[in-house]
């Protein structure tokens, strides 16, 4: 193909290898912009949570996760969890705090109280106890954490309490915990900032917000553009002078 005093000749191979990186790169980005599509439903989700509060007890049906929820009944201090591996704001290791909570009218949650620092070494735990006395909570209706990849054996969980775990399932800790019935309103309740007995609490939707996927997309839409008009330049030549002097 001539293109004014050059002439456009790439190679079968060259024409090939470059179709299939610029469509990879070119899905790579769509698949970005769709994580960021889910990414703002769950922030938008997390917004109108509070939109409205629903009293729960043992017999509510599940709730859409972030649903603002207020329950009263009492902690079970001697049977906590120490959900490991857990990071705050600014990337400083330690626990997640649950601890179940006999709901008034009968069933059982799991409440998360924040984020606790870990101590001076893993082999002294940091203190938990809260006080058992008849309360009103209020908070979110949320998922157990969940590892992003699951390496090796489950360990089962045993007392002593607080028992340390690395992203438990309701199921094993329904194990741990057998409780006579589990409310299915929530997998676990993450406690309101203001709320009394707990530790961190700066609550968001996991992972990062949607705009860090979108800024990957055209990392990736970028880099396909780039490939293309480097393949169009490395295959435009000079095209041949027939007249050139003998």
């Amino acid at each position: 193909m001539k293109l004014g005093s050059r002439i456009f000749s790439p190679r079968p191979f060259t024409t090939a290898v470059a179709i299939v990186l610029m469509v990879g790169l070119v899905l790579l980005g769509r698949w970005q912009l769709e994580r960021a599509a889910e990414k703002q439903l769950m922030y938008d989700a997390f917004d109108k949570g509070t939109d409205g509060t629903r009293v729960i007890d043992g017999t509510t049906p599940p709730l859409a996760r972030y649903q603002h929820v207020e329950a009263r009944g009492s902690y079970d201090s001697s049977r906590q969890i120490l959900i490991d591996n857990m990071s705050d704001a600014h990337g400083r290791a330690g626990y997640y705090v649950i601890t179940p909570f006999a709901l008034a009218t009968g069933g059982w949650l799991l409440v998360n109280r924040g984020w606790i620092p870990v101590g001076l070494s893993r082999a002294a735990l940091p203190s938990v106890a809260v006080g058992t006395d008849v309360r009103q909570i209020r908070g979110r209706a949320d998922h157990l954490p969940t590892p992003g990849i699951q390496l090796g054996e489950r360990t089962l969980l045993k007392p002593p309490f607080p028992v340390v775990a690395n992203f438990p399932s309701r199921t094993e800790i329904a194990r741990l915990l057998p409780m006579n019935s589990w409310s299915p309103a929530a997998e676990v309740v993450l406690l309101d900032a203001g709320e009394a007995d707990g530790y961190v609490r700066e609550w968001q939707p996991p992972g990062f917000p949607p705009m860090r996927n979108i800024a990957y997309a055209v990392q990736w839409f970028g880099l396909a553009l780039a490939l293309g008009v480097i393949y169009i330049v490395t295959n435009l030549k000079p095209y041949p002078n027939k007249k050139a002097a003998v």
